[in-house]
């Protein structure tokens, strides 16, 4: 890495934060992918205010405490300018520890999460209940007819959260839940469970069982002929590098919620798709569930700050990152909501089919919704 004496000729130092080992490894080697293809683009066209961007990357292994670990490293080793990445919402909060609350960093927190993140510091790139949940769960009631929801979760914060959201505009919309239960990452086995589903005659299940646990799970419910008897499927991180991972069978007629698919075919989407899949060909695929647009939008965002802002000083990066706009991006253009820290965006909705999924509803443009922030 470079040294320089002089801050004015310094390099930008990024610090990049993914679960690039672990049971999440599929997504955060794509996230590793994203932030180096984005980051070297920069570099290519002359960098940020005529500096050279220097990324840290940072494997945080899908374990909390090396995530946490990683952000007191890049925060008082590195001294990095910013702070990308984490997945899980317990991974967040991990970094969030030494990063913001004793690091005082800026921090783009790019996957699609539980939302009520409000912190003049942090920044989040991906979609939230408002444009997931809210959406989502209207349109799929009218479509089936479907009135009684399961909801089988991991136990964690993001689960718990977003439950409450489901439970308030199901029961708005004029359905019930008839099962909520919470299990631990990586449990596996879910019979007594899939007995429950059964016998509350649930008509969708809503997942946020996540790996490890997950493929289990849908595979003892699909044995359980639950779909074969009409039920229906919905998850709203469920993407295309989750859908590799398990038997077609097991996913088919799943319905998502997400701010991109490989199937929207915008000109600019399909480009972008195409660059990295030339730049990263293999299993880890550029997808929104894994934060992969997220992570592209938040990068693309910051440039777009730092070079309004005409400084890499904190406060200016901040002030004009919270209305910052890019034209183009996977799924389309994206804005901050001022004073939100959040994104408005477009949402889409696809269902699972034969391995792939098909944007079966484009829903347009969504705002977060999320808190408003203090004075600035």
């Amino acid at each position: 890495m470079k040294e320089s004496t002089t801050s004015v000729g310094r390099s930008i130092k990024v610090g990049v934060i993914t679960d690039q080992t672990g049971p999440l490894s599929f997504m955060g080697i794509a996230n590793a992918n994203v932030a180096k293809m984005v980051i070297d683009d920069i570099n290519a066209k002359g960098g940020l205010l005529g500096r050279e961007i220097d990324l840290y990357l940072e494997d945080s292994a899908t374990t909390d405490s090396v995530a946490e670990a990683k952000a007191t490293k890049l925060v008082q080793q590195d001294q990095v300018d910013l702070i990308f990445g984490g997945i899980y919402s317990s991974t967040r909060q991990a970094i969030k520890g030494p990063a913001v609350v004793n690091g005082k960093k800026l921090y783009i927190y790019p996957e699609q999460y539980e939302g009520q993140e409000c912190d003049p510091l942090i920044f989040c790139t991906g979609p939230g209940p408002a444009q997931q949940v809210e959406p989502l769960i209207p349109w799929l009631m009218q479509q089936t007819g479907a009135k009684k929801f399961y909801l089988p979760s991991a136990d964690y914060i993001w689960p718990h959260v977003m439950n409450e959201k489901v439970r308030q505009v199901v029961t708005a919309n004029g359905g019930a839940i008839v099962g909520e239960e919470y299990f631990p990452l990586d449990h596996t086995d879910y019979g007594e469970t899939v007995e429950k589903i059964t016998s509350s005659g649930a008509e969708v299940v809503f997942n946020t069982i996540v790996p490890p646990g997950l493929a289990p799970f849908l595979e003892q419910l699909y044995n359980s002929g639950f779909t074969k008897r009409g039920g229906h499927l919905a998850c709203t991180y469920f993407e295309e590098n989750i859908l590799d991972l398990l038997p077609a069978a097991h996913v088919n007629g799943l319905y998502g919620c997400l701010d991109y698919y490989q199937g929207v075919s915008d000109p600019f989407s399909k480009e972008l798709l195409a660059r990295y899949d030339r730049l990263y060909p293999g299993s880890s695929k550029f997808t929104a569930g894994s934060a992969c647009s997220g992570l592209y939008r938040g990068i693309r965002l910051w440039e777009a700050a730092v070079k309004e802002a005409g400084s890499l000083k904190q406060e200016n990066v901040i002030e004009a990152l919270d209305h910052a706009k890019i034209a183009e991006g996977p799924g389309g253009p994206a804005e901050m909501v001022p004073g939100q820290h959040h994104v408005r965006m477009n949402m889409y909705i696809a269902q699972a089919n034969n391995g792939a999924f098909k944007v079966v509803k484009s829903l347009g443009v969504i705002d977060p919704k999320e808190c408003m922030q203090g004075t600035k």
